[in-house]
């Protein structure tokens, strides 16, 4: 350990990115009162007794003088959804507090809402800390939301989740297929949460083919039986012409002649009961994730959003119609 070797400030930077942090904006006024924000994920606590704080600004911060002159500083800790507000203080220049809902906090510091929690601080101590200047602040007031907090890892932006309690090991011949199994996750996850919006489709007098068919035109309608097909692979659904001609007949679709083949819309009877059903899953999708709280169903929809895009096979994007996948979708 005696050799001295070469310090490559991008490797060390990247180092200290594998500590993960929350995301925090850092506010103030200066002298002539002219509000200051900055993000920081340099946050951290110091004591309780008395409640202190501390954060880092560089010297070369164009807001530091401010900083200096302000007595007082605001500590907003964002919430997963203010990822946008968070790229806003990062950079220099324009307006950031222009259209934000800002409050007053001790000493005149702005204070931003939404946060997952806000601390409001007396500045106690400055110290030089090499190219930064280390700000020691006395919390005098704070609150918090309980929203999930957003959080920067390895250069990026990321959800934090609660870990579950480890499972029971596996029984039987292989301990490897266990109830951690994902397919088993997804699949039993998936089944429980729709068996309950199955109830709504089947007392509508549906099948799900039909309900997934009409689901799919309440997202892009006017598709062709092929782009149907293809929107609906995903889910192993019959949507073959019986079935589509079966709900014209019931009064819930209409064909019209396209370019190529026949493309069918929801009839206005149709989009009604579609979007009673749509509005019923809503319901039960927000019990499901009340139970799980909004931190953990914030990280799972994040998770659950990866994991397909990380799978996907080159499925059509119902949801962007000018994606390369929809506009080639049946073809």
């Amino acid at each position: 350990m005696n050799q001295t070797t070469a310090f490559d400030p991008r490797e060390f930077r990247a180092t200290l990115g594998t500590f993960t942090t929350g995301v925090t904006i850092i506010t103030a006024r200066g002298a002539d009162r002219q509000p200051v924000g900055v993000t920081a994920n340099s946050f951290n606590s110091v004591s309780l007794d008395p409640p202190m704080v501390l954060w880092s600004l560089a010297k070369s911060s164009r807001s530091l003088e401010a900083f200096q002159q302000s007595g007082h500083f605001a500590v907003h800790i964002l919430a997963a959804g203010q990822e946008e507000l968070s790229n806003r203080f990062a950079r220099s220049g324009a307006d950031k507090f222009s259209g934000v809902d800002v409050g007053e906090a001790a000493g005149g510091a702005p204070l931003l809402p939404h946060c997952s929690a806000r601390l409001q601080c007396r500045t106690s101590f400055v110290y030089e800390g090499g190219d930064h200047l280390i700000f020691v602040g006395e919390v005098v007031a704070f609150d918090r939301s309980g929203l999930p907090p957003l959080v920067f890892q390895a250069g990026k932006y990321a959800v934090a989740t609660r870990k579950v309690t480890a499972l029971a090991p596996a029984g039987g011949l292989d301990a490897n297929w266990s109830e951690d199994h994902l397919p088993y996750l997804l699949g039993r996850a998936y089944f429980q949460v729709y068996f309950r919006i199955r109830e709504q489709v089947r007392a509508d007098g549906l099948n799900d083919d039909e309900y997934f068919i009409l689901s799919t035109l309440a997202v892009r309608d006017g598709l062709t039986q092929g782009e149907i097909e293809a929107g609906l692979s995903h889910a192993g659904c019959n949507c073959g012409f019986p079935v589509l001609a079966g709900l014209r007949q019931r009064g819930l679709l209409r064909g019209e002649d396209g370019p190529g083949d026949l493309r069918w819309f929801l009839s206005d009877e149709g989009r009604r009961r579609t979007l009673h059903l749509i509005a019923a899953a809503k319901d039960i999708e927000s019990s499901v994730l009340d139970v799980l709280g909004e931190w953990d169903a914030v990280a799972l929809k994040n998770l659950l959003k990866q994991l397909v895009l990380s799978t996907d096979p080159g499925l059509p994007d119902l949801w962007n119609p000018s994606s390369p996948r929809s506009a080639t979708a049946g073809a």
